[in-house]
């Protein structure tokens, strides 16, 4: 592509942006990531995932994002560090453990977790502080474990901390005592693609084989392992999220099924999505948004986020077109490099307000404005 024509797409993209988006902020990290976490509700945690030594960074988000009034008026219009360290390794999970100050991370080499303290005592520092055993490091010392699977981990209030790489390996462990309070029950080995808390006590394990396991852990009783709704086409890779109430599951091919999470083997509407479904790298991401009933956010494809409506999906699958597409990520990357979004998350409260990071380094925040809705 000639210089001239990139400059030409970056023009026209930016001039529709003007009308597509309420607010929109760039930030370069000098290494990308594959993190994204809020650590409240205007900061972020982010970091490296290069083989030696990275940073860990919270950021401020862009005060003008916040002026609901007079934006024109409020000059900081950058992101903002408040609080770094460095780590020995990659991070390739990072959570926020709600209400503390602290993260756990996971290095994607071992099942151990790495427990760090944002700031405290007026610091600046995040600090290392402990480390958790996994449960598959201590299986594979007695030789029971087989290989694969990405690790994941879910944050709960009181310091509990849900984690594992394959369904035979999830525990959830108290931080705080490193007691394990809960250790999933299955013959099975299935590498997990997600681990989220339905309430204080019903977690769900997403595998990347399309199974989803349900699990209580006040009883030792057997989880319920529900087995994705058939599909047509070759064998698929699958990525799961949870809501209060319905299970999203997105294949590799692009086939999108929800499901009631009462009843996850059955399906309650299908599509299938407008994605490069030869493309996608290993860390898909599907996301229900918290405060826009009915629509997810999907990357991971490319260098795009899309935001698509649930709510006008049938029983029958059908091709579906995105609500909204940010393609910022992929329109501002010099010409001839092939960028991936890396991470997306919603904002916990702004119903349209996302999050995204992609393989260049940068990273956007954005408040999209749904057209079908201003055109009416």
């Amino acid at each position: 592509m000639e210089e001239t024509d990139f400059n030409d797409i970056l023009d026209d993209w930016f001039i529709e942006s003007l009308k597509t988006y309420k607010d929109l902020h760039v930030y370069q990290l000098e290494h990308p990531t594959q993190v994204l976490e809020w650590t409240s509700g205007k900061t972020v945690c982010v970091a490296g995932f290069s083989p030696s030594t990275n940073e860990i960074l919270e950021l401020h988000l862009p005060l003008k994002l916040f002026a609901d009034d007079n934006k024109g008026l409020c000059a900081e219009r950058d992101f903002k560090v408040v609080h770094g360290g460095f780590t020995d390794g990659p991070v390739r999970v990072l959570r926020h453990v709600p209400g503390t100050r602290c993260v756990v991370t996971n290095d994607g080499l071992t099942s151990d977790l790495q427990v760090w303290s944002v700031g405290g005592d007026d610091s600046d520092v995040i600090r290392l502080t402990g480390r958790v055993e996994g449960r598959k490091r201590r299986r594979r010392r007695r030789g029971s474990v087989s290989e694969g699977g990405s690790f994941r981990i879910a944050a709960r209030l009181s310091s509990r901390v849900l984690h594992g790489a394959q369904s035979s390996d999830v525990q959830l462990t108290q931080l705080i005592s490193g007691q394990i309070l809960y250790a999933l029950e299955t013959d099975s080995d299935d590498p997990l693609s997600s681990l989220h808390f339905v309430d204080d006590v019903v977690f769900l394990a997403g595998c990347s084989n399309g199974n989803v396991y349900i699990a209580d852990t006040r009883t030792s009783a057997a989880p319920q392992r529900h087995r994705p709704p058939a599909s047509s086409g070759e064998s698929v890779l699958w990525w799961t999220d949870a809501s209060s109430c319905s299970v999203v599951r997105l294949s590799s091919a692009g086939q999108a099924v929800i499901s009631d999470l009462r009843n996850p083997a059955a399906a309650v509407s299908r599509a299938q999505l407008d994605v490069q479904s030869g493309r996608c790298n290993p860390d898909v991401r599907a996301s229900w948004a918290p405060a826009l009933d009915g629509c997810i956010a999907v990357s991971g494809f490319s260098g795009a986020v899309q935001i698509y409506d649930t709510s006008v999906w049938q029983t029958e699958s059908r091709e579906v077109q995105p609500l909204f597409e940010h393609r910022g990520h992929a329109v501002s990357s010099q010409p001839g490099d092939d960028v991936f979004v890396t991470a997306h998350v919603w904002h916990p409260e702004r119903p349209r307000t996302l999050l995204s990071a992609a393989s260049d380094g940068s990273v956007h925040v954005w408040d999209w404005v749904d057209q079908s809705a201003a055109s009416c």
